[in-house]
């Protein structure tokens, strides 16, 4: 099955609030300058109507038209050359656009019109080439601001079908070299012990439940998983001679709402087995699983240490690294894992904060 990454939809009411704040400072904010006697009146804002227009359409123009197809494109000198001959051409319409309206009301006409006819039309079209020049740049502002967050979001989507497809291809390393390990086992008990041996196939119907089913979510409830766990520990229970103790203890919440991710611990558990059990010298396995009430969950496992020799290549080693791949990708900056050899003890210490990983994970999805 194939997917299709689509960016997120910008949300268009954000553009839209964004454009009003903008124009209502334009427009709206030298009233709050004024002197306190002169209050607002329809007068000047009814004149100063032909040059809102003519700043919103060099505005808007930029805005869809010419930065799309000229600036984006590196036609820098062509839109520097539209821009001109739109500001001069808009300048011009605006000056005749406000006799128009003086024309139209009569009362809007200023008591100075008529003392300076030479130098007032070219004045007032210089000025407004200034004013439609910043219109023009901080149009370019606005739209390269919109751009940079829509790909940035593209980047920040294109990093998260990249982590979910890695997490995918490691979890499918790690079912068959979880069940490779399973299988080992099943097939040592076959040759001196097959009731155990019937036992186990039945342990690991259950599990291959949760491998079918659960595992391919990417976040599963804690109690499931420790159940997982739980039959995973007994099956190998199932072929551990009388001189190898093995003692667990799992606390969690039967109905809580942790999630953790499938298949995060079994791998750890598995390593216990394989360097913790001597054939014939006393062993032992010592495994703990704790979800503690500010959303961490504490894994805990010792066992006696009894390293297999280079020709042992059962397991491959692989499974301890892909855990360690998985939490960088999972939870970045909110896990903590710490092993240490002491004494032929290996213990190995595992705490994520699911809590905080969930928040960071809300977050991402919302940027």
């Amino acid at each position: 099955m194939s997917h299709t990454l689509k960016p997120k939809p910008r949300n268009s009411w954000n553009n839209i609030f964004i454009h009003l704040l903008l124009w209502g400072v334009i427009f709206i904010l030298p009233y709050f300058f004024m002197d306190s006697e002169r209050v607002f009146t329809w007068r000047p804002f009814l004149r100063s109507i032909p040059e809102m227009i003519g700043f919103m359409l060099v505005f808007y123009l930029n805005y869809f038209l010419l930065i799309d197809s000229l600036l984006h494109k590196g036609k820098t000198r062509a839109f520097i050359l539209s821009n001109l001959l739109l500001i001069i051409t808009v300048s011009f319409l605006m000056h005749y656009g406000r006799g128009l309206f003086e024309y139209l009301l009569p009362e809007l006409r200023p008591r100075w019109r008529g003392r300076h006819p030479n130098s007032f039309p070219w004045l007032f079209i210089v000025r407004n080439s200034t004013s439609l020049f910043l219109m023009m740049g901080l149009s370019v502002a606005l739209k390269m601001t919109v751009r940079w967050f829509e790909v940035d979001n593209e980047r920040k989507e294109l990093a998260k079908a990249k982590s979910e497809a890695e997490l995918q291809n490691l979890k499918n390393q790690i079912n068959p070299h979880f069940l490779l390990n399973t299988l080992n086992n099943i097939y040592a008990l076959i040759e001196f012990n097959p009731p155990k041996a019937q036992q186990a196939v039945v342990e690991l119907s259950k599990m291959l439940r949760h491998l079918l089913y659960d595992n391919n979510q990417t976040y599963v409830p804690l109690r499931q998983e420790a159940e997982f766990m739980q039959n995973y520990i007994e099956l190998m229970r199932i072929r551990l001679a009388d001189h190898v103790k093995l003692t667990t203890d799992f606390s969690y919440a039967q109905t809580g709402n942790t999630l953790i991710s499938p298949l995060i611990f079994i791998s750890l558990i598995e390593n216990a087995f394989k360097h913790g059990v001597s054939g014939d010298k006393p062993s032992f396995i010592d495994i703990s699983l704790k979800e503690h009430p500010d959303g961490k969950v504490e894994f805990v496992c010792r066992n006696s240490y009894f390293p297999k020799s280079d020709d042992d290549k059962s397991g491959s080693g692989i499974g301890l690294e892909l855990v360690k791949k998985r939490l960088e990708l999972l939870y970045p900056d909110s896990y903590l894992l710490h092993t240490t050899i002491e004494e032929d003890v290996y213990s190995t210490v595992l705490i994520i904060d699911t809590k905080k990983q969930q928040d960071d994970t809300e977050l991402l999805d919302r940027g």
